[in-house]
């Protein structure tokens, strides 16, 4: 019987890493393209705008779905972490990545946004007690270096730290710690109800400040712009996180977080089609590299305290 119990308990796992690290790259194909639609709409429309505006109207959406679905209120501790997932996804990824792409490509961007999967990692063991093995970082560095490798090679790398970059490093910090609560939470709340919530929590911040930015730049964009907007309200501020946070909550938060190894390479590829970028073919090569690195970590067994804390956790994110 114990035999049997373990093998149970092992092949539930295993199914909860594979529908979390297909969910996470789900997530992770959303979001590759957050970066372009970015570049492209804040040449047109004001910064400001583009970050909370794209953040009222994902809040719009959650209230429907949360109203639609008839989805229960946050517990009391949960409302005090969902501030958290607010100010690093809603907030800080969003307005500092905003400005960055006022004068930066979003091909040098993905250099510095390279090192989320990292942070994510961090927080995951600081935020949401995971303890990977030695091994999970030594193989994650090495994911780190192949996407920089490449992206050096690319030519998406040049000059010295500017205030962009520092712009980027704010987001990245702030993002990483969102992806991790979020994660967590998302195994009592869900993927959806996490997001939908935070977003809610956040349109007493997010409505006067676009409301501000739209009297003093009235928004003014061509068909294309708008698209973009669109598309960072409805899937890089929304529905992205469905998948994503459901992801986090089944696969783990450092193990699926890695998947974001490949977001770089997608972006860069997005800033060909639609930026008119050429990538090189040594694009092909560093993907792979970034896949091996991906699937590695994800055969990397996690600990007994990583694993414990997920279970216990897990009913409530479906």
């Amino acid at each position: 019987m114990r035999d049997k119990s373990s093998a149970t308990v092992r092949t539930t796992v295993t199914a909860d890493r594979i529908v979390g690290l297909g969910l996470g790259a789900l997530g992770v194909l959303g979001f590759s393209l957050s970066l372009p639609a970015t570049r492209i709409v804040v040449q047109q429309l004001d910064p400001w705008f583009v970050a909370f505006g794209r953040a009222v109207g994902a809040g719009l959406l959650a209230w429907a779905y949360l109203r639609l679905t008839g989805a229960p209120r946050p517990t009391r501790a949960q409302w005090q972490r969902l501030p958290i997932v607010a100010l690093g996804v809603i907030v800080g990824f969003p307005l500092f990545t905003s400005m960055a792409l006022l004068t930066q490509t979003s091909a040098h961007s993905a250099v510095v946004i390279a090192v989320l999967p990292a942070m994510t990692a961090v927080f995951a063991v600081l935020r949401a007690g995971e303890r990977p093995p030695p091994l999970f970082w030594i193989v994650s560095a090495g994911g780190l270096l192949a996407v920089l490798a490449f992206l050096g090679a690319s030519g998406a790398v040049g000059g010295a730290l500017t205030l962009p970059d520092l712009f980027l490093l704010a987001a990245v910090v702030l993002c990483g710690l969102g992806y991790a609560e979020g994660g967590a939470l998302a195994r009592e709340l869900g993927g959806a109800r996490t997001i939908c919530w935070a977003l809610l929590l956040s349109l007493p911040v997010t409505v006067p400040v676009t409301a501000v930015a739209a009297a003093a730049s009235p928004p003014q964009a061509d068909a294309l712009g708008w698209s973009a907007f669109g598309y960072l309200t409805g899937v890089s501020m929304f529905l992205g996180f469905f998948a994503w946070y459901a992801g986090l909550a089944r696969g783990g938060i450092a193990q699926v977080g890695q998947v974001q190894l490949a977001q770089p390479v997608l972006t860069l590829g997005w800033s060909a089609l639609l930026l008119g970028e050429v990538v090189s073919p040594a694009s092909i090569a560093a993907a792979l590299v970034v896949l091996g690195c991906v699937v590695a970590t994800q055969r990397i067994r996690q600990s007994p305290r990583t694993v414990m804390a997920r279970r216990e956790a897990g009913a409530g994110s479906a």
